[in-house]
């Protein structure tokens, strides 16, 4: 992940944090500093801590279909208000608002201003199996092709493992 894409990132998490201390009476601020120390260490917990716990809880989180992952997040959230003097969510549903919040804002910014940066490989196949361009549908100029193979008989020897 680049500075760029931290700094987006960074950002997004600030606005969702903003908009849920704003409309959640149970998580509160007391100053715009302690809103960045919050925001700086929210996202440092989900660029480290995030994948461990994914990784430890990867059962639950396809027993759940994904809803594993919003309750991760309600616990970096906690966890946050733990260690930052000046940042407070009252309880654990107030988490989950807060967690579901910048999730939702996030989401909505990655739809409206682009994706998060990962390419996509688009590979079509034509009826012969051989790759295709994607773009124009020719195929690609991969060699002579492969001496096709003769039938296999009764009496061959073949091994099935």
């Amino acid at each position: 992940m680049g500075y760029k894409q931290f700094f987006k990132s960074w950002l997004l998490v600030c606005v969702g944090v903003l908009i849920a201390a704003n409309t959640s009476s149970g998580i509160h601020y007391n100053s715009y500093e302690t809103l960045l120390l919050t925001v700086l260490l929210l996202s440092l917990c989900n660029l480290f801590l995030k994948p461990l716990l994914m990784l430890f809880s990867l059962p639950f989180i396809i027993l759940t279909m994904g809803l594993g992952i919003w309750l991760i997040n309600a616990v970096l959230f906690l966890l946050v208000s733990e260690v930052v003097p000046g940042f407070q969510v009252d309880t654990f549903g107030n988490a989950l608002w807060g967690a579901l919040v910048v999730s939702i804002t996030s989401a909505v910014a990655n739809a409206l201003f682009g994706t998060s940066g990962r390419s996509r490989v688009n590979v079509q196949f034509n009826r012969t199996g051989h790759p295709t361009d994607s773009v124009s549908g020719n195929d690609r100029d991969r060699g002579p092709s492969p001496r096709p193979r003769k039938p296999l008989k009764d009496d061959d020897d073949v091994i099935d493992i």
